[in-house]
């Protein structure tokens, strides 16, 4: 196997502009006052990342891992975030063995 220096390159230049723009919004947030609106959006961001992270696969999947993660929403409105994730892995487990 030979390395590539392009895919090196492009993997430093991922590297640098992941930690800036971790430099830079922890260095914008202690500058900015946040609060109100800006403060909302803020806070629903890690659920918007997470739900466009796992949507595709849902409906890209088969019919055991959409069920599963109906499951998952129905369990995160009524338990802890622990606990739904968790119960959805089983969901997933237990769907795809009788399912197939």
């Amino acid at each position: 196997m030979q390395l590539d220096p392009l895919v090196l390159a492009a993997i430093a230049v991922m590297a640098v502009a992941t930690y800036a723009t971790r430099i830079f919004g922890g260095w914008l947030v202690r500058r900015a006052t946040i609060s109100g609106r800006l403060a909302g959006a803020l806070e629903a961001v890690p659920g918007a990342v997470l739900i466009a992270i796992i949507a595709p696969k849902v409906f890209a999947t088969g019919p055991a891992e959409s069920l599963a993660a109906v499951i998952t929403v129905l369990l995160a409105l009524r338990l802890p975030l622990i606990a739904a994730v968790s119960g959805g892995c089983l969901a997933v487990v237990a769907l795809r063995m009788v399912l197939g």
